[in-house]
């Protein structure tokens, strides 16, 4: 099974239903739920993602939010190590920093977000959701 690493904005585009972005992910995590693909997030991901549902909703609604959605995910630990090379990266953006070095720690080959101007620079592949969809089928 192929193991991908998702970025912050694809899991809000499903958990908000952000459109037009949200088919694309909801068909992702479709084929997670079905265990075609192993989706995996970092633990800053739960962060963000929390943090925004809390904006728009009670907190206590955004965590049983995210309680479900985990159960669709493989959660990676943001240590030490990532945050080093996440402060000497030549990433403009911290977050994406992170995520990124979270993905190369855990030897994720691809990586899907819908921000490819911010990861130019990176040595695995980089995907939108809507990308992954049709390369994958």
């Amino acid at each position: 099974m192929e193991k991908v690493f998702v970025d912050s904005d694809i899991v809000l585009d499903l958990l908000t239903a952000r459109a037009p972005h949200h088919i694309a992910a909801a068909e992702l995590f479709s084929l997670a739920e079905r265990g075609k693909v192993k989706v995996c997030v970092s633990s800053l991901t739960f962060a963000n993602v929390h943090y925004i549902l809390s904006r728009q909703m009670h907190a206590e609604k955004a965590r049983n939010i995210l309680a479900t959605f985990k159960t669709l995910v493989n959660v990676l630990a943001v240590n030490d190590l990532v945050v080093e090379r996440a402060l000497s990266s030549e990433f403009k953006d911290f977050e994406d920093a992170l995520q990124y070095h979270t993905a190369l720690e855990h030897n994720l080959n691809i990586l899907l977000t819908r921000n490819l101007k911010d990861y130019k620079k990176a040595q695995i592949q980089v995907f939108t959701a809507q990308q992954y969809l049709k390369v994958c089928q």
